[in-house]
């Protein structure tokens, strides 16, 4: 391997080849190829049914707890294939963590729902679990919105509060990759923006991956994008390429609002 295919290699974190994911004889993607560098944050586009969610949960191995799933091809993180023998499932979803579209807290305080992911990896000391608390709350961006009521249960809190408190539990496992399914589907356009903005401000610590329905959120963010469309990976490039001269007819159909 050359000196510049190597550097290629570290830079990449995720590498999808020839990856195919079937719900029984239903293929929900078919042979995608897709590189994801490290501390990247990418976009990716598609109406519902495209297969976005199960890339998602392919990274993770959610789709193990769907009976009937199988894959073909490989899906790796940092050169090691997801699927594996070898590869311990509860380590990848600390290191893969997930955000869901509808945020649900746990029936605890703001506190423990965060805590609650530290203790069950063993953590126990309170001023340790003070400061991951802290921290993921910052990350988040709601720290300055909950400091005073840490022990306030978490139903309290509003819908965009709740849904970067669902980030900072993630965070919390210091993850190395944070997939997003949908995250701002059922928010107001103020915290939209939010999660939006927080995006670019974790990127510098963690690679993103974004999966969104709507065309304008893709522009908005302008990252690194890739439209899917009926498990196929129709194009992949920045959002300005994307937006402004696809390659793909299916592309320039659903960016203009054809379909979708």
């Amino acid at each position: 391997m050359s000196e510049t295919e190597a550097a290629q290699d570290r830079a990449c974190k995720i590498s999808a080849r020839n990856f195919s994911f079937f719900y029984g004889e239903h293929c929900a993607l078919r042979d995608i190829n897709l590189e994801i560098k490290r501390n990247q944050l990418l976009t990716i586009m598609g109406p519902s049914g495209s297969g976005k969610t199960t890339f998602l949960r392919s990274l993770n191995r959610l789709g193990d707890l769907i009976p009937g799933t199988r894959h073909e091809g490989s899906l790796e993180i940092d050169g090691t294939d997801v699927y594996s023998p070898g590869v311990d499932v509860a380590d990848l979803r600390r290191r893969v963590g997930m955000v869901f579209a509808l945020p649900v807290a746990l029936p605890m305080s703001i506190f423990n729902n965060v805590a609650h992911g530290p203790r069950m990896q063993g953590i126990r000391h309170s001023k340790k679990l003070e400061k991951i608390v802290e921290k993921a709350l910052r990350d988040a961006i709601l720290w300055d919105e909950v400091k005073d009521r840490l022990s306030d249960h978490a139903s309290r809190l509003s819908g965009g509060q709740l849904q970067r408190l669902s980030i900072a539990r993630v965070l919390a496992l210091e993850p190395e990759i944070v997939l997003l399914d949908e995250p701002t589907s059922g928010l107001d356009p103020i915290s939209t923006l939010k999660i939006e903005e927080l995006l670019w401000e974790l990127v510098d610590r963690y690679t993103i991956v974004l999966v969104t329905h709507n065309p304008l959120q893709g522009a908005r963010i302008d990252s690194e994008t890739a439209f899917l469309l009926m498990g196929e990976l129709v194009e992949t490039g920045s959002a300005y390429d994307i937006f402004t001269r696809p390659k793909d007819k299916r592309t320039e159909d659903y960016v203009s609002g054809k379909f979708g």
